[in-house]
């Protein structure tokens, strides 16, 4: 991880964002010596539904068969 100082951050900013996007190397600020930010690259995000929610619902029992309920709408 690269360290830089605050000033030259500001100084260089833009050049230094497209350096961090492209080799995809962290970079931190400093100010004074002291860990300010970090800047790391933004992993590319997928627009892909399909699959976004496997291993987070567990399903247990049947869930095709209809309920053991009557509905007062069905008794007519």
């Amino acid at each position: 991880m690269r360290k830089i100082a605050a000033g030259t951050f500001k100084a260089r900013c833009l050049r230094i964002m497209q350096q961090v996007q492209a080799t995809g190397e962290t970079v931190m600020v400093t100010k004074r010596g002291a860990p300010l930010v970090k800047v790391t690259p933004v992993a590319a995000e997928t627009d892909d539904i399909f699959g976004c929610m496997a291993d987070k619902v567990k399903i247990i029992g049947d869930i095709e068969s209809p309920i053991p309920v009557e509905w007062e709408i069905t008794k007519k």
